[in-house]
């Protein structure tokens, strides 16, 4: 297959790329600048309006995953760069899209379990219904209407809501800090709920979709067991041998991050249930083996 990432060159999109090409398809990563591609890894640049982009002929998969990364500190200016990057990088996969004769079979547009708001009472699944409560799930709302359009042009979309993504970088290298300079412990109460993903499960339901057309619409890419904040501070210190005692309270880490602390003092608990439901095996479902696996 022929398979188009957009944002294939940050964290995520590398795994992904890589992934796809070890199964022996060629990867298109779309980006803005000229880079050199490598084995069946090729580089295409876009969002320059150079249309039509000829190494997109006979693509068999969209993958979107661009946009400007949420962990910055949100001013007022931040956020706008973070709606405005989703969002027209959607419009422009859609023109690319439109403009094709042959259309892919299927579009992931990558999104996110923020759109369900915070809670710690409730268990979210694709049939809850998305709010705009806070800046993060307006942001996804936003970003789900945009990529709805591709569905118009018939093609099965499907709106891929990641979790805590871990792996080697992102989020956890931020996370195991602490512990390293035997500062860790529990972020606020403890008690907000974490919806993780190992990043080789991300890879491995992105390609579980391609190949079942069954699957449309929002899908969570989440754990089968998330944990409370508490248990995986408490999980991390035993993998990597480092105490978990040193409390982060709320007002120091809102003083801090600002309006961006809504990502470490609360959660919400989410659960893969069109994953399992259509099944799919997670290779990572729980969380200490998933930690071991990528601090080894």
């Amino acid at each position: 297959m022929k398979i188009a990432i957009a944002g294939g060159s940050g964290f995520v999109g590398k795994h992904i790329a890589q992934y796809f090409a070890r199964e022996g398809h060629n990867v298109v990563i779309l980006t803005r600048s000229e880079k050199e591609g490598y084995g069946n890894i090729e580089y295409a640049k876009w969002m320059d309006g150079a249309k039509p982009i000829p190494s997109l002929e006979g693509l068999d998969v969209m993958i979107n995953l661009a946009g400007k990364s949420i962990s910055s500190r949100w001013t007022e200016e931040t956020k706008k760069e973070i709606v405005e990057s989703r969002v027209e990088s959607t419009r422009e996969v859609y023109k690319i899209l439109n403009g094709m004769d042959k259309k892919p079979s299927v579009f992931i547009n990558a999104s996110a379990v923020g759109i369900y708001g915070t809670s710690e009472e409730k268990t979210f699944t694709e049939e809850s219904n998305g709010t705009d409560e806070d800046f993060l799930s307006s942001t996804v709302q936003k970003w789900e209407q945009e990529a709805s359009m591709i569905r118009d042009l018939g093609i099965r979309t499907v709106y891929a809501r990641l979790g805590i993504v871990l792996g080697e970088g992102g989020v956890l290298q931020k996370m195991i800090l602490p512990y390293k300079l035997y500062g860790g412990g529990p972020l606020g109460s403890g008690t907000q709920w974490m919806s993780w993903i190992h990043v080789t499960d991300i890879a491995g339901l992105m390609d579980f979709i391609i190949h079942h057309d069954e699957i449309s619409g929002p899908i969570n890419m989440t754990s089968p067991n998330p944990v409370q904040m508490e248990t995986f501070g408490k999980t991390l210190g035993k993998v990597i041998n480092k105490p978990h005692w040193l409390p982060a309270p709320s007002s120091a880490i809102k003083l801090a991050l600002g309006e961006m602390s809504i990502l470490l003092l609360e959660g919400q608990r989410v659960l893969p249930k069109k994953a399992i439901e259509n099944g799919y095996t997670f290779i990572f479902p729980s969380l200490e083996p998933a930690l071991s696996d990528i601090i080894k």
